[in-house]
């Protein structure tokens, strides 16, 4: 049995791993945004809002305190459909900071698992390898732009920690087109789809599953957009994230 925290998983893909873990006998501790939104959930459950960072550290101090886990599933995320740019409290474009700098603070502050998995997506090909403009001050903004930025850059930390920490196993999922709130009703693929691969690089003793800093789709690695395997631009954005937070991973 291993003991997992899944972000994100008051609905959606983190919901329905957490119950399939759970059914599969493992422990998960659960995270929702709100105490509102804890309120739907069974079992230990965390709450913290990733678009703040003090926020996002007091959900690390609490993961810590309620003991060490075996494996963490960055799942939280938000979507590709946003008409405007959100700011913030803490002044940043709320997909970058959702989606790049929580995951990157939780992994940074949390006791380190042996395995971490980041939710990414097949639009980080799209993404802009560079931070000239991660929070969207200069572009004219476009909600799928700053989605598939955020995507790519969850795999250019994956493989940032892979690096950095070679005793984790740190990857990439692309969970597919799921029907999803996010993905919406008209996606082709279900919940056991979506969220299979995440499950299996959790708690499989594969050795197609004991690897580090790959992307996969559907439990098979495949090649990531170049970029996100580039040392350099993997120190630039944990530089960036380290300027943002005060923290260094």
């Amino acid at each position: 049995m291993a003991r997992i925290f899944v972000t994100g998983s008051a609905d959606g893909l983190g919901r329905a791993a957490a119950e399939r873990l759970r059914a599969a006998g493992h422990e998960v501790v659960l995270h929702a945004r709100s105490t509102a939104r804890a309120s739907s959930l069974d079992g230990p459950v965390l709450v913290g809002d990733l678009s703040s960072i003090a926020e996002t550290r007091a959900l690390a101090a609490a993961a810590d305190d309620s003991g060490r886990f075996d494996a963490v599933i960055h799942n939280a995320g938000i979507g590709y459909t946003a008409r405007r740019r959100v700011e913030t409290a803490d002044g940043l474009e709320q997909h970058f900071q959702v989606n790049v700098l929580a995951p990157y603070l939780l992994t940074a502050l949390m006791t380190t698992p042996d395995r971490l998995i980041y939710l990414s997506s097949g639009m980080h090909e799209g993404g802009h390898a560079a931070l000239d403009d991660p929070q969207w001050t200069r572009r004219r903004w476009s909600g799928a732009s700053a989605y598939s930025d955020t995507k790519l850059w969850d795999v250019v930390l994956a493989f940032a920690v892979a690096r950095r920490l070679p005793g984790v196993l740190s990857n990439a999922v692309d969970p597919g087109w799921i029907a999803t709130r996010m993905g919406g009703r008209g996606a082709p693929g279900g919940l056991d789809e979506g969220t299979r691969t995440q499950i299996w690089l959790a708690t499989s003793d594969d050795p197609d599953a004991r690897v580090s800093g790959r992307y996969f789709y559907d439990r098979r690695a495949r090649p990531a957009a170049a970029a996100a395997s580039r040392a350099e631009l993997q120190e630039e954005l944990l530089d960036y994230c380290a300027g943002l937070t005060g923290v260094t991973l």
